[in-house]
């Protein structure tokens, strides 16, 4: 289902991102028809995910569009299906819109994403922060899970989902946050808490999800016990097990017994010893012997007795975890990308621009997470996971990791998977 949401169709969709061999004056090789054209249809068959499906017609080569800008040309293409559509192929050594190079933007992208402000980033490499901000924001106009998910052999059965509080203009705003691997999968903007606005916020992950693959459906989502959040994954997907989140129940505890180090020392184990059950028969054996304890405890405070009592009454749902191994229990999948938002977004004094703006800027936010490089102490640790884009694909279109986006990102994003079958001809 897609409630609310506008699909958002930008420049960019027309845009081929072709990867250039290292060591090319590139200047020289657009120039040579048939070289290019060779190299063309190699990447056409081995990466035909970076392409129009419409290119298994086959396609012509029709000429060229100069940038004064960078002082470079770059090739167009028309697909031969009979719609005539055409194509801007640009390589991945420049940035969208022509803006710079990616050596040239690539130092400043990974300080933004360190939450270093545009006007440091300024001083430091140049050019003025409003540069830098719009070459962030251009990146939020760039499908999350199309650029994300390469490989037919990803997928998302199992979301995590919640919403990070955040401010626009002085009023509170709530960004709708859904993850899954380490990696961002949605962010969408609600203005406010309600099943409306919240199903708007999320549906923009199920649209590109859907884009992605029409049928798509998770099996099982992790959520907090807010009503309306469940609600609007309930509409969104009316066949998705929604799973309570075990850690905001033992954070509730925690919280009102912050008093009593001793009780919150002995009701914090005693939980995680509930949630580390094997089964669900070990699950309700605990759980039955626990809260024997808990009613006979004489010294337990009635705020704390009559949250455990919750405990009792969502056990069925506790349980469902076992159905469903592979599901996530807790929210930590999703609070670890909220964190580095909120490292983000306290460093800008949250929002001030247009709501375009905004929802341009949590999704380039998004961007810069799901394909940044790890540091070297985790690659060492994991040779084969350089960053989270790798972690989840098993490889890297280049090892520069700003290019290997926009290779990602070709046509924004929007057309994904490797089964489309080739016929291609000659001029």
């Amino acid at each position: 289902m897609r409630v609310g949401y506008q699909k958002r169709t930008t420049a960019g969709d027309k845009t081929i991102c072709l990867p250039v061999p290292d060591g090319v004056d590139y200047n020289i090789w657009i120039k040579d028809p048939v070289g290019f054209r060779q190299y063309l249809d190699e990447q056409i068959r081995i990466h035909p995910e970076l392409f129009p499906p419409a290119i298994s017609s086959g396609y012509q080569l029709i000429g060229f569009v100069e940038s004064k800008k960078q002082q470079i040309k770059t090739r167009r293409l028309m697909v031969k299906d009979g719609s005539r559509q055409c194509y801007q192929i640009r390589p991945d050594t420049m940035m969208p819109y022509m803006v710079g190079t990616t050596e040239e933007v690539e130092k400043g992208l990974y300080l933004r994403k360190a939450g270093v402000p545009y006007e440091g980033i300024a001083h430091v490499l140049g050019h003025s922060p409003m540069y830098w901000y719009s070459v962030t924001q251009a990146l939020g106009r760039i499908s999350i899970v199309g650029s994300l998910a390469k490989e037919s052999s990803v997928s998302f059965p199992h979301l995590v989902a919640d919403e990070k509080h955040s401010w626009w203009l002085g009023k509170r705003i709530y960004i709708a946050v859904t993850a899954a691997k380490g990696c961002f999968l949605g962010v969408g903007l609600a203005k406010s808490a309600s099943t409306e606005d919240l199903t708007t916020a999320y549906g923009e992950f199920a649209q590109e999800a859907q884009a992605n693959k029409a049928d798509y459906c998770p099996e099982t989502v992790n959520l907090d016990g807010w009503e309306a959040t469940q609600a609007a994954w309930q509409q969104l997907f009316p066949r998705v097990v929604i799973m309570n989140c075990f850690l905001h129940f033992v954070l509730g505890v925690q919280q009102r017994c912050r008093s009593n180090k001793i009780l919150y020392k002995t009701l914090t184990e005693e939980l995680w010893d509930l949630y580390h059950s094997l089964n669900p028969s070990q699950f309700g054996q605990r759980l039955r012997r626990f809260m024997e304890w808990v009613e006979a405890e004489v010294d337990m405070p009635a705020v704390i007795l009559g949250k455990m009592r919750k405990l009792h009454v969502q056990k069925e749902n506790f349980k469902l975890t076992f159905q469903h191994p592979d599901a996530y229990r807790t929210s930590n999948q999703v609070d670890r990308l909220m964190n580095y938002q909120d490292r983000l977004l306290y460093g800008m004094q949250y929002f001030h621009g247009s709501e375009k703006a905004v929802r341009q800027g949590i999704r380039a936010m998004a961007m810069l997470w799901n394909f940044h490089p790890y540091s070297q102490k985790v690659q060492r640790k994991a040779p084969y996971s350089r960053s989270p884009f790798e972690a989840l694909n098993g490889f890297q279109y280049h090892d520069h990791w700003l290019r290997n986006l926009l290779i990602a990102s070709s046509l924004n994003g929007r057309l994904t998977g490797r089964s489309v079958s080739l016929k291609l001809e000659e001029n």
